[in-house]
């Protein structure tokens, strides 16, 4: 009899409030639509960088928004904990205020592309690692994001295998070849033929006026 009473008045409470059911829903789609415009950081589709020992390599690192920025705060850390730059972009189409905080980084980004990459100079083997850009966005409450980049460093880049390259490229050569060298054994045929046939019917008509005349 209880059950059966906690059952009515549940579905009591779902028939009489629909005004609760559907604040639920409005949430839930604000939430997604927040999500949806939330701050992005990108380092590129790949993530990882290979550059040769004592090098100078590029760090690219973009950031998107879709209701914009506003004091947008940015930084750039090796492994998290070794901080090398970090800087403040008041809104949109403003240059930053950058902070250097390694000798060996230099800031090549901007807010006009919504680019904040960072060159570092001279790397060695010990550099190698990850290294984070770090974006917080006050317009979107203090939202924040960070991607990684990972850096390999070499004594010597590799040299990319062309085998493969050359071996497809010399069956394809090898294929139009035969097919060009096919047309023109084709076209002669055809020629030789067309040759033969007038050559016959030149015949044909030569015998049939010696006839005609004997007649």
């Amino acid at each position: 009899m209880e059950s059966q009473d906690t059952s009515r008045s549940f579905l009591h409470r779902c028939r009489t409030s629909p005004d609760r059911m559907g604040v639920s829903v409005l949430v839930t789609l604000l939430i997604g639509v927040w999500c949806a415009q939330a701050l992005e950081m990108s380092v590129g589709k790949v993530g990882v960088i290979e550059a040769l020992n004592g090098s100078t390599v590029l760090m690219p690192c973009v950031y998107s928004s879709c209701i914009g920025i506003k004091n947008l705060y940015f930084s750039w850390s090796y492994n998290r904990t070794e901080p090398l730059c970090e800087g403040l972009i008041p809104m949109e189409g403003i240059d930053p205020h950058v902070v250097i905080l390694n000798e060996r980084v230099e800031f090549v980004g901007s807010s006009k592309t919504s680019n904040i990459s960072i060159i570092f100079k001279n790397i060695t083997f010990e550099d190698a690692g990850d290294y984070i850009c770090f974006g917080k966005n006050p317009k979107e409450k203090g939202r924040n994001h960070s991607a990684t980049l990972t850096l390999i460093v070499v004594d010597e880049l590799r040299e990319v295998d062309n085998t493969l390259t050359v071996i497809i490229m010399s069956v394809v050569g090898g294929v139009i070849g035969f097919i060009v060298l096919a047309m023109v054994i084709k076209s002669l045929v055809l020629h030789i033929l067309g040759k033969v046939q007038e050559k016959k019917l030149s015949c044909q008509e030569s015998e049939t006026e010696k006839a005609k005349s004997a007649l």
